[in-house]
């Protein structure tokens, strides 16, 4: 199964997975209100594209986050500034992953991503694409097999 839909918002949500608090009286780790924000703006604008159940397959993720700018010479150029992609995705991510009963999201467990691209690039609104699909393993396999015979034939023939 393959998916690609896009993710409209006013300004880019501001917020990573980095920005956890943490309360020396209580020996806990807390949400920071931007982080929280942009968590609960992803998770609304993920709700109607979410599956009626999350894969239990290896996912291969293609996201494009779009980041808002008036400035038109940027547009279309790489953004090669915070928020990181690393920390940037990982929220998104945990964002399309199900919650502790397996229910609402897209996959299980965000470890099943398997093989990620991350693009951030200036634009003239605030986009997040998401392309998403269930990996065959068994193609995989197939194409391991086809590699492993073709190393062999040419070990025969001593090119």
């Amino acid at each position: 199964m393959k998916d690609q839909f896009y993710l409209h918002f006013k300004t880019m949500p501001k917020g990573t997975a980095q920005q956890k608090g943490y309360n020396r009286k209580t020996g806990r780790y807390f949400k920071k209100t931007k982080l929280a924000s942009a968590e609960q703006e992803f998770k609304v604008a993920l709700l109607p594209y979410r599956p009626t159940t999350p894969s239990d397959k290896p996912i291969s993720l293609t996201i494009h986050f779009y980041f808002d700018t008036k400035d038109k010479k940027k547009w279309g150029l790489p953004k090669a500034t915070r928020p990181d992609t690393d920390n940037y995705l990982k929220l998104f991510k945990d964002c399309m992953s199900a919650d502790k009963e397996g229910k609402n999201g897209f996959w299980l467990d965000d470890a099943q991503v398997w093989d990620e691209h991350v693009i951030k690039t200036y634009a003239e609104k605030a986009t997040i694409m998401v392309c998403y699909e269930e990996t065959d393993t068994e193609d995989i396999l197939n194409g391991i097999k086809a590699v492993d015979k073709a190393i062999k034939k040419t070990k025969k023939e001593g090119v």
